[in-house]
């Protein structure tokens, strides 16, 4: 009895160790001074640039808008996921109920660490895993072009989360798996400035690998098979592979994937579908320059077979 009290003793000891490191590991991290320091005044024309590729009407306009109402980030839009259902809030210069109140360190912690301003993580649904790749006078330019945007009033619902993915705290111990500022794909030394461009806005802002990469248990991208295509998030279908492995896109040119994103028409004269037109739309504001310098990272990263589980043959 003496030695099973002693470990009972021993193991409530460990346990409240344990929680008391998770406690602290799982602690919202905010930006340095060093890297704040990065942000600089901001400049709204270019951070129009970083807008679109970020695609922030996609996810953040009221769903269905059209025309300048896309540039009216009420939110709304239900992102119905196997952990819950998400949806995005409003980022509206609204200082009640979007983001108008905002100071641009608030705004440069959401984007590169995932943490609000009143210090709670932000869900990877907001992919800021993607965005800790950006530049801080990038973020600082798109502060300032969301400034230039129009007051909406409205709160977005809430998130609709069941246990345990409704507690916010333990995605402090996810972001220590997956929050990174490292480059996904390294390039040798020399490696034309084009590909290096397209890697930072594939990457970083276009957040590419969030929805053409393959998924672990938990929720973070498998690099080891980075753009290889992915089960959609939502609903039953897949995102497709755009490396050149099999199944993927090695048969595209590099015109033809420029002009992909600039048209919508494939190669074979398809027309873009599905989540994908909101993502053309959106990179067909970016510059000549840009949609080549995604188009040739595209063609240089490592090929990977298909990241998604094979479609079942319809029975005859």
């Amino acid at each position: 009895m003496p030695l099973l009290k002693k470990l009972v003793g021993a193991a409530l000891v460990l346990g409240g160790v344990a929680a008391i490191a998770g406690w602290f590991l799982s602690a919202p991290v905010r930006l340095g001074a060093a890297t704040l320091a990065q942000l600089g005044p901001g400049d709204a024309d270019r951070g129009k640039r970083i807008f679109y590729a970020g695609g922030c009407t996609s996810c953040h306009a009221k769903p269905g808008s059209q025309g300048d109402a896309r540039l009216q980030l009420v939110g709304g839009l239900e992102l119905k996921t196997p952990f819950g259902t998400f949806v995005p809030p409003n980022i509206s210069q609204d200082t009640k109920d979007g983001i108008g109140a905002w100071s641009v360190e608030d705004f440069a912690n959401a984007m590169l660490k995932g943490v609000s301003p009143s210090g709670e993580h932000l869900y990877p649904a907001f992919p800021y895993i993607s965005y800790a790749r950006m530049k801080p006078a990038d973020i600082a330019d798109l502060y300032a072009f969301l400034k230039t945007l129009p007051a909406v009033a409205g709160k977005a619902p809430a998130n609709s989360l069941g246990f345990p993915f409704n507690v916010r705290r333990g995605l402090g111990l996810w972001k220590l798996l997956y929050l990174s500022d490292k480059p996904v794909v390294s390039f040798p030394e020399g490696t034309p400035q084009p590909v290096q461009a397209g890697r930072y806005l594939v990457e970083g802002p276009g957040h590419c690998g969030e929805c053409h990469t393959p998924r672990d248990l938990t929720g973070g991208t498998r690099k080891s098979q980075w753009l290889a295509g992915a089960a959609a998030a939502e609903g039953s279908g897949i995102v497709p592979n755009i490396t050149s492995g099999e199944g993927g896109i090695a048969d595209w040119s590099e015109a033809d994937i420029a002009n992909y994103l600039e048209t919508g028409f494939t190669p074979d004269f398809d027309t873009v579908g599905g989540a994908m037109v909101d993502v053309q739309r959106n990179m067909a504001v970016l510059t000549r320059e840009d949609r080549a310098a995604i188009a040739a990272y595209l063609k240089a990263v490592p090929p990977h077979p298909n990241g998604y589980p094979a479609r079942k043959k319809p029975a005859s």
